[in-house]
């Protein structure tokens, strides 16, 4: 039985298991209450079926404090045998920022740390989070920026 039980062991820990990066945060659109980013996560199935995305929770931080966290239920699946972009829309309010005005003087950014859970359904194990953490800088919108925005 020992053995039985070793083998299963061992044969789980050496499974493929899907993988996942973040590749981008870019800025995406200006709006009336908060500017929204959108972080682009490259997430590879070594499965021959799709897998379902259960949800994925974010949390955004600049200069050690939270400036926007959230979960998006239910976004879809991961294609099955490739790799599939996932976009996560990242919204942070204007009130945010001005507290930020020390970080933005100096550069015209944000400089930023993003922690992503991608929480998928695989068959026979029930659900497995992907962690991901990613660190970088966001521009802000200019004036252009601004301007050109139809929202």
């Amino acid at each position: 039985m020992e053995k039985a039980k070793n083998y299963i062991s061992e044969k789980v820990a050496n499974m493929k298991k899907p993988e996942a990066a973040v590749t981008t945060v870019d800025l995406k659109g200006v709006h009336r209450d908060h500017i929204e980013y959108a972080a682009k996560v490259a997430v590879d199935n070594p499965y021959p079926t799709p897998l379902p995305i259960c949800d994925i929770t974010y949390v955004l931080k600049s200069d050690g404090r939270v400036i926007a966290h959230g979960a998006i239920p239910d976004p879809g699946s991961i294609k099955a045998s490739g790799q599939t972009l996932l976009e996560v829309p990242v919204k942070v309010p204007h009130s945010i920022l001005v507290s930020l005005v020390k970080d933005i003087g100096r550069d015209w950014d944000i400089d930023y740390e993003l922690e992503l859970g991608l929480v998928i359904d695989l068959p026979v194990f029930g659900n497995f989070t992907i962690p991901l953490a990613s660190k970088g800088e966001v521009k802000l919108p200019t004036l252009s920026d601004v301007f050109s925005s139809k929202k």
